[in-house]
């Protein structure tokens, strides 16, 4: 769908409201960040997968190559239009531009490992008759490992943005802000390759919680916006135990198990001041009792990160003894007579409220919960802490939707679904959707890294799809929003060489539509060529490039590149071009400005076609000057050596035979010695000859010398051969 960009106001779209209104409204606006230089000539819009849309933006064709090397003529983005105004999670927004460059780059070595890898565990399944790569135990900890240095890529959001000194009142700390391309990334991680922790795997549904709960904060409330929200109202709270929301974010906080930051805001009551005008010592014994409970509630889990709070069972038989001993604790304090000498009212509802909700009673954590995720999460800590792996989890998650239905939806929710579900088709679907092709292209590795539906589902090669499998398809479709950005395309090879049907084809495509203006960059073009061993490819980049420089003036460019294609052909078509400039004469200085040109031959003179003429010729030429300088008899003889070899050379054109011959007269009327035997003598009167029979040929070329050039030659031959046979022993 073309358009042409409007003249006011900088838009490339005009907007002009709904008929019949009489005001527009503002449409939701995206912004696009294509990086190409303005003026934009014209805009093509298509729909992509999902709810992707492709925009190319293209700059005017005779500004093309106008502003330099490293102007793009036009680049295609794709827009994720999300949840239109809903803010819903969009990872466009969420990274800019830079830092979505540094994930791309980084994520090629690890991407390209797994490949050999892959490609090397499957050689040595054929060669022992194995049935694919999954059966190998090594298989699971290379994805594992090529998960893990993704997810530090996408940033940990354990590690703080800065280092600050805490007020002691703070309740959540600043850390790195995550995005919901890492949060995406690492539930993918825990749920298909980390096979560590499937025994605690629900614990690690809550760690992932705590990571990324203030990601659904966008569309609706949660439990960190709750705690966001007090966090700004405790600066002018004098009195925190006497607001209900204080209350609230400590059960809302203690529902999803951030057992800290309960501890915490307990700490914040008033209770615990030493300049306390009432008797507070059992309300302050009862708010202690309460953060002790907190602090030891009984987690089944490997190890505890530094600074959270709780006890750790690693074994389920341990887990099981702990927890058993701790519900009663919390439930032997919920009965106990000291509530009635506490007489603070919203101190004693708001304790019996947390002991509630860590005895598992429904209506608290309900109430407690924003989202159903939340509430998912509280199931596990409360109501069903001995749940492992997947028991019953897809169930619980849709009682969960229809108590805590959501307000808005969220590209994590739908991943969780999908995951939970185990429907690797929604999966994809959702990463598709809702994250763009970079997570699609390399997630799809843990999908399939330990499920065999996934992995035959995506690697059939399916002929509505052009005989290409799922995976290739995505692979391809990230390789083109790479190709389209000067300042990506370089990694684009990486992921269409691992594609076997079309992507070698593409590639080649890619290469040859490089701009070949910048030496690095064709360089940079050449050096991948290489690496895919596209020799072809390669020859014919240096032949285009070779073109281009000869024709724009740069003749020893376009003759560089000439000779590293081993282009015999153009090689022989510009020495013809060369052979009309050259000077008539030895004291002619118009062939002084192809000496350079001729310095680029180089030693290697074989492979310049028929400019290794022009080479020896220009050998000659410098020799004969300083024999006719010197006078010696060892310059002229060299001369003659070198006259001799021109003569005798097939690539010498006949038309420079008497040219040569004319330009040797003086040296060879020398008086002193002959320069030459009778042999070469003869040769050169048998070359004179061939010559004169020559001129009656129609296609004969005429080298302008004088009319008695051919009679001066043949005067100085025959002198020469007369002395020759004289002296000659």
């Amino acid at each position: 769908m073309p358009g042409m960009p409007t003249d006011g106001g900088g838009s490339i779209v005009p907007f002009r409201g709904e008929p019949g209104q009489g005001a527009p409204s503002l449409p939701p606006v995206r912004p696009i960040r294509h990086g190409v230089a303005p003026p934009i000539f014209r805009v093509y819009v298509s729909w992509s997968s999902g709810n992707l849309l492709q925009v190319a933006c293209l700059r005017p064709p005779n500004l093309v190559g106008c502003g330099g090397a490293e102007e793009v003529a036009g680049s295609v983005v794709e827009v994720n239009l999300g949840c239109g105004g809903s803010g819903g999670a969009d990872v466009e927004e969420e990274i800019d531009e830079a830092e979505m460059r540094r994930i791309e780059y980084g994520s090629v070595p690890a991407f390209a490992l797994l490949q050999s890898r892959k490609n090397a565990l499957t050689d040595a399944a054929a060669m022992s008759h194995m049935s694919s790569v999954p059966d190998y135990a090594e298989w699971s900890q290379y994805v594992l490992e090529y998960s893990k240095t993704i997810g530090n890529l996408l940033g940990n959001p354990d590690s703080p943005s800065a280092f600050m000194i805490e007020d002691p009142k703070t309740i959540l700390k600043v850390k790195e802000k995550p995005t919901s391309l890492r949060a995406a990334w690492e539930l993918l991680e825990i749920f298909y390759v980390d096979k560590q922790l499937q025994s605690w795997l629900p614990e690690r549904l809550v760690d992932w919680l705590a990571d990324f709960d203030s990601l659904l904060s966008a569309t609706e409330s949660t439990v960190h916006s709750k705690l966001s929200s007090f966090q700004k109202k405790l600066i002018n709270l004098q009195i925190v135990e006497d607001d209900p929301d204080y209350w609230n974010g400590l059960s809302a906080a203690l529902s999803v198990g951030w057992l800290d930051i309960v501890v915490n805001m307990l700490r914040f009551h008033g209770s615990y001041q030493l300049d306390q005008m009432d008797n507070r010592e059992t309300e302050n014994g009862l708010v202690e009792a309460v953060a002790v409970l907190v602090s030891t509630m009984p987690r089944l889990r490997p190890n505890l990160p530094s600074g959270k709070l709780g006890q750790c069972c690693k074994t389920r038989p341990d887990f099981v003894k702990a927890w058993e001993k701790w519900r009663g604790q919390v439930t032997k304090l919920e009965c106990s007579a000291f509530w009635i000498q506490c007489g603070h009212q919203k101190t004693r509802d708001g304790l019996k409220n947390l002991l509630h909700i860590m005895m598992g009673n429904m209506k608290e954590l309900t109430a407690s919960t924003s989202h159903w995720l939340e509430l998912f999460a509280s199931h596990f800590l409360y109501i069903k802490p001995f749940t492992v792996g997947f028991e019953g989890m897809h169930q619980l998650a849709q009682k969960c939707i229809q108590l805590k239905p959501s307000s808005g939806s969220n590209g994590l929710t739908g991943l969780i679904i999908g995951v939970l579900s185990e429907n690797p088709e929604v999966v994809l679907a959702e990463c598709t959707k809702n994250f763009g092709p970079w997570l699609v292209t390399h997630a799809m590795e843990l999908l399939t890294a330990d499920n065999d539906y996934a992995d035959t589902m995506l690697h059939e090669e399916r002929p509505n799809l052009g005989g290409i499998s799922i995976e290739e398809l995505h692979r391809l479709v990230y390789a083109q929003v790479l190709c389209s950005h000067s300042l990506t395309w370089q990694i684009a090879p990486t992921y269409l060489s691992s594609c076997l049907n079309q992507g070698l084809g593409l590639l080649e495509i890619l290469l040859l539509k490089q701009p070949i203006q910048d030496n690095r960059l064709v360089l940079k073009t050449l050096e991948i060529c290489r690496l895919y061993e596209l020799d072809s490819v390669s020859t014919s980049i240096m032949k285009i490039a070779g073109n281009y420089h000869w024709k724009h003036g740069r003749k020893g460019a376009g003759v560089y590149w000439f000779q590293q294609a081993h282009d015999k052909a153009r090689l022989d078509r510009i020495a013809q071009q060369l052979f009309e400039r050259i000077g008539k004469s030895v004291t002619d200085d118009s062939f002084k400005q192809w000496e350079g040109l001729l310095e680029l031959l180089g030693p290697d003179i074989g492979s310049a076609g028929g400019l290794e003429f022009l080479h020896r010729y220009r050998d000659f030429k410098r020799s004969l000057q300083q024999a006719l300088d010197r006078r010696s008899g060892e310059a002229a003889r060299q001369t003659v050596d070198f006259l001799i070899q021109l003569m005798r050379n097939p690539s010498t054109p006949q038309r420079f035979w008497l040219p040569l011959l004319h330009d040797s007269v003086e040296l060879l009327n020398c008086k002193s010695s002959p320069l030459m035997n009778v042999a070469e003598t003869t040769l050169l009167l048998n070359k004179l000859q061939e010559l004169s029979l020559a001129k009656l040929r129609p296609d004969f070329s005429n080298n302008h010398l004088p009319n008695h050039a051919l009679n001066s030659v043949r005067l100085a031959l025959a002198s020469n051969l007369a002395h020759a046979i004289i002296e000659d022993p």
